[in-house]
């Protein structure tokens, strides 16, 4: 008994992954250099700035060379059913990695929150403990006064993160009117639902902007402000990066959109950027809770 099978189709290979890796490692070393010099006040800051800027510019080097290449692929009609199906777990594959990813972050607020800080004050009868670490630590969350004894402010979540989370659940809503009318094959309303998308993520990373130059000059609250502030930035920086490659990745739709690279029955590339957005959305939410509100 035979049966016949769709060819798959076999990329070439391709130098993308290692420029990436490069990408990623240029960013790693930069980033760790730019804080190592802001703690220390060395020149080390300056120097990590600009391998960060670099590793940032290979990155989107090898994303704007990367998307041509599978572009062109597809429009050439090199893909078949089970490359389709292919993308589809390779996504939520991917979106699973990132859930774990962030799973960790939270789970280090958590471990702080809970056992940390209770442990440095004194429970569980660890009066000793107490006695010697830090004698005048207060155990309370969120933790304001650094082992240094200096003091800083905790970020409300009214004003601007009140507004950034408004900011996310609209944009959520009008990504998938866009999403509803490109399977309804209504054209204009999907690239107007898209721009509005796309620029309501633009206000999103500016207010975060705002909101971290007041922590830093208004609020006392850095990088170098302990468990807090370390959480804090770790968190809530690496969600806007996630938003920033979110916005380039709505970017590059909103092109392909412009060139009816869509159908209402062949889309998953939309439906993949739907994935990401809306699982950024929802990461925010947890952070909004966890680490502004509670």
């Amino acid at each position: 008994m035979s049966s016949k099978h769709q060819p798959y189709y076999v990329p070439a290979q391709s130098s993308w992954p290692i420029i990436g890796a490069v990408a990623l490692f240029l960013v790693a070393v930069g980033a760790g250099l730019t804080v190592q010099g802001t703690q220390t006040g060395g020149a080390a800051s300056g120097f990590g700035t600009v391998i960060l800027i670099l590793g940032f510019v290979v990155l989107l080097y090898m994303l704007a060379g990367w998307f041509t290449n599978v572009v062109t692929e597809s429009m050439s009609g090199l893909y078949s059913n089970q490359i389709a199906r292919s993308f589809r777990q390779g996504m939520s594959w991917f979106i699973f990695s990132e859930v774990m990813f962030f799973g960790a972050f939270f789970g280090a607020l958590f471990y702080a929150r809970m056992f940390s800080v209770p442990w440095l004050g004194g429970a569980d009868n660890n009066v000793m403990t107490h006695e010697v670490l830090w004698p005048t630590f207060e155990a309370m969350w969120p933790l304001t006064t650094t082992p240094s004894g200096e003091t800083t402010q905790a970020m409300p979540w009214q004003g601007i993160p009140l507004t950034n989370t408004i900011i996310l659940l609209l944009s959520s809503i009008t990504l998938h009117m866009a999403h509803v009318s490109l399977e309804k094959n209504k054209r204009m309303a999907l690239i107007v639902w898209l721009e509005i998308t796309i620029v309501l993520a633009g206000f999103f990373l500016y207010y975060q902007f705002v909101e971290y130059a007041h922590a830093y000059q208004d609020m006392g609250l850095t990088l170098q402000s302990g468990i807090y502030g370390n959480t804090f930035f770790m968190l809530t920086g690496f969600h806007g990066l996630h938003v920033c490659l979110g916005t380039i990745f709505l970017s590059v739709l909103l092109f392909r959109v412009a060139k009816d690279h869509f159908t209402p029955k062949d889309h998953f590339a939309f439906q993949a950027g739907s994935w990401y957005w809306h699982f950024v959305d929802v990461v925010w939410l947890g952070l909004f809770v966890f680490v502004y509100v509670l």
